[in-house]
């Protein structure tokens, strides 16, 4: 066999589905490596989950062809479906049984004994702590707990390759951070996983390769910090000292980085993408000329958020906002 092939989870090239006159997903191409993260990025709407439901044998493409750790996409899903798990954007657990209840059954469909069954049921409920609502109802846990509880039922057996789509939306932070670990765990076990996300953070924290993807097409893809260079900028983030400068300083610095000059998450605080860092000198000096006090400045390379909106010309949770309610 082809080392490639061997080395290869997913193997996609010109993949393309279509809904009447939609072009969900239009020509995508993969290649992902076994035991890598790979996050696909993008909003609602883009074609993140209609690709994710291909490679996960739940739609045939229209055109195009793939291949999952060698086996064709569409002649040899039984051997592809015995080796992968898909864990989707809300939880498919039975909510009025329990969270032992729930993974006791799943794991009896997966061929378990009631003693294995009992077994694995307790042994995930301890690794996603857990164990202490064992025999709450799922309708009664937290959003983080759903998830988690989720992402235990999909790995009952442990997969070779795992689909987690958007599997953090709506969580609080501690929440986020808790399943990231569980991720890192997988994948550290072995467990290749494809991961699709709005977050641009997540996409940093966990990803090996990250693909852009917006419209239905893949618009960059690579390492997180082979992003950033891409857009061949750097990016210059000023706090002030008092907030109501900002409007006064965004008109500073836009007289010499152009219209680059963005206000930051905090009201104390702006941005601004830079082609030529030689320039950030003079640029805050005429800040102190107008007597517009800073606490502190940066020069660096941009986000994944700033990469994004230089790629598609409006941030993530604009392009979110915008396509609210579209589940492709």
């Amino acid at each position: 066999m082809d080392d490639t092939k061997q080395t290869m989870a997913i193997e996609a090239k010109g993949l393309v589905k279509v809904f009447g006159k939609d072009r969900a997903v239009d020509g995508v191409d993969l290649s992902i490596k076994k035991g890598s993260v790979y996050g696909f990025l993008g909003p609602n709407g883009a074609g993140k989950t209609t690709t994710i439901r291909m490679l996960a044998t739940l739609l045939q493409p229209d055109e195009g062809h793939a291949q999952i750790f060698g086996h064709d996409l569409v002649s040899e899903t039984a051997a592809i479906k015995s080796r992968i798990s898909l864990t989707g954007q809300y939880a498919s657990i039975d909510e009025d049984l329990t969270g032992i209840e729930n993974l006791i059954m799943i794991s009896r469909l997966m061929g378990y004994s009631r003693k294995q069954a009992k077994a694995r049921a307790n042994e995930l409920l301890h690794a996603f702590s857990l164990a202490d609502a064992a025999k709450k109802q799922v309708k009664n846990y937290s959003g983080g707990m759903r998830r988690r509880i989720d992402i235990a039922a999909s790995i009952v057996v442990t997969p070779d390759l795992l689909f987690l789509d958007e599997p953090t939306t709506g969580l609080d932070p501690r929440s986020r951070n808790q399943v990231w670990d569980i991720i890192r765990a997988l994948v550290n076990a072995g467990t290749t996983v494809l991961l699709t996300t709005q977050y641009l953070e997540e996409a940093d924290q966990l990803a090996d390769r990250i693909a852009v993807i917006n419209h239905g097409k893949i618009i960059a893809e690579g390492t997180s910090s082979e992003l950033k260079a891409s857009v061949g900028m750097s990016t210059l983030h000023v706090s002030l000292f008092d907030q109501q400068d900002r409007d006064k300083a965004i008109e500073v610095l836009t007289q010499k980085l152009d219209d680059s000059v963005r206000p930051g998450s905090d009201p104390a605080s702006l941005t601004a993408q830079v082609l030529d860092p030689s320039v950030v000198a003079e640029a805050l000096g005429e800040l102190q000329k107008e007597n517009i006090r800073m606490t502190t400045f940066s020069l660096g390379q941009p986000s994944l958020d700033e990469v994004f909106l230089t790629l598609t010309g409006q941030p993530v949770e604009e392009n979110a906002a915008h396509e609210e309610g579209v589940t492709r």
